[in-house]
């Protein structure tokens, strides 16, 4: 055990002088640690409402009308600094400076009918940003103006997040991070097997004496050990960013074994390929079938991961069983290959 442990440490050394895996990691920390920020700027791509409702963006309006009117405190309420003038005129000329960035012109309720009037920037994607950011107080004062002619239309008065959010955040954010370092860990197992088997140290590793199932075991550990240590540090900085994961240990014993899968399989196959360049292509080419294919089925660990993320009553500790047992299987054929193969060496 004391020369396993010591692979072990080695393999560990070698992974911190690495610096295409460090790249990879310091990308998976940089996600991790500015999550909450980057949930903002990718909702906006998939859904631009997004942005009025978590952007906090330091917005000067431009007001001219009744300065207790109740649509000021819907927009002192979305954050908008309202800049009240007597004038159009006025407002008009603090545009043309630059020190609004819109203006609303609300006249008097009178009658039925509420006409106001929004004046915008020529730029289109300013003037979008704007809209977005205006539309949920416009829509919270129309419910006011709405109460005492007795139409009640309460439809701004749901609470939660919009569903985009939660699909970003537990069908994306949350595996990526989780399943990443499984991917790395296996591309690690990969190059340390084939760098040994190209450069003849292996053979020295065997004389040792070693045999070949504790020389991969180790390297399988070594790749292991770090993708835990990266899930750990990821869900530690999504609590932080005040994302919440649910059935945490789940999720964290979910993606470590996803990461034994994927590392025992990536030495499978370096074993029969014993060659960088073969074994590589292999990984990949399984990844990316093995990824297509599970995502098809509803025991894929994406889905799984997402569920166990999202605090799905309906998922739990039998649906983690089966990776358990798919690992089993993958590792019991692993130490078969490696026993044959360690005979003939």
């Amino acid at each position: 055990m004391s020369a396993f442990f010591a692979i072990v440490k080695k393999e560990l050394r070698a992974i911190a002088r690495e610096r295409t895996i460090l790249i990879a990691m310091g990308i998976q920390l940089f996600i991790a640690s500015f999550s909450s920020a980057l949930l903002i700027g990718l909702l906006s791509l998939y859904d631009p409402d997004s942005v009025g409702i978590y952007g906090r963006i330091n917005l000067r309006v431009g007001w001219v009308g009744a300065t207790d009117s109740a649509l000021i405190t819907r927009l002192d309420e979305r954050g908008v600094n309202v800049v009240p003038f007597a004038t159009a005129a006025d407002a008009d000329a603090a545009f043309r400076r630059e020190e609004v960035a819109a203006i609303l012109v609300a006249p008097e309720e009178r009658g039925e009918v509420v006409e106001m009037k929004l004046y915008l920037p020529r730029l289109e994607a300013r003037a979008s940003l704007i809209q977005m950011i205006l539309q949920e107080p416009l829509k919270r004062y129309e419910n006011v103006l709405r109460a005492p002619r007795g139409v009640e239309v309460r439809y701004t008065d749901l609470q939660g997040q919009p569903p985009t959010t939660f699909e970003f955040i537990y069908s994306a954010l949350v595996p990526i991070l989780m399943f990443f370092p499984a991917f790395v860990a296996g591309g690690i197992v990969v190059d340390s097997l084939s760098e040994e088997i190209e450069n003849g140290t292996l053979g020295t590793l065997l004389a040792a004496p070693l045999s070949l199932d504790i020389v991969v075991g180790a390297k399988i550990a070594a790749a292991i050990t770090l993708a835990a240590l990266q899930c750990v540090a990821w869900l530690a900085l999504l609590s932080l960013n005040r994302i919440l994961v649910e059935n945490v240990a789940l999720v964290l014993l979910l993606a470590i074994i996803v990461a034994a899968i994927i590392a025992c399989a990536s030495a499978l196959v370096t074993v029969m390929f014993e060659d960088r360049e073969r074994s590589q292509f292999v990984y990949a080419l399984f990844i990316l079938v093995a990824a297509s294919v599970s995502y098809l089925l509803d025991v894929s660990p994406i889905k799984t991961i997402a569920r166990l993320a999202s605090g799905d009553y309906f998922t739990g500790a039998a649906e983690v069983a089966l990776f358990a047992g798919v690992l089993a299987g993958i590792a019991s054929v692993l130490l078969f290959v490696t026993r044959r193969v360690g005979a003939f060496r």
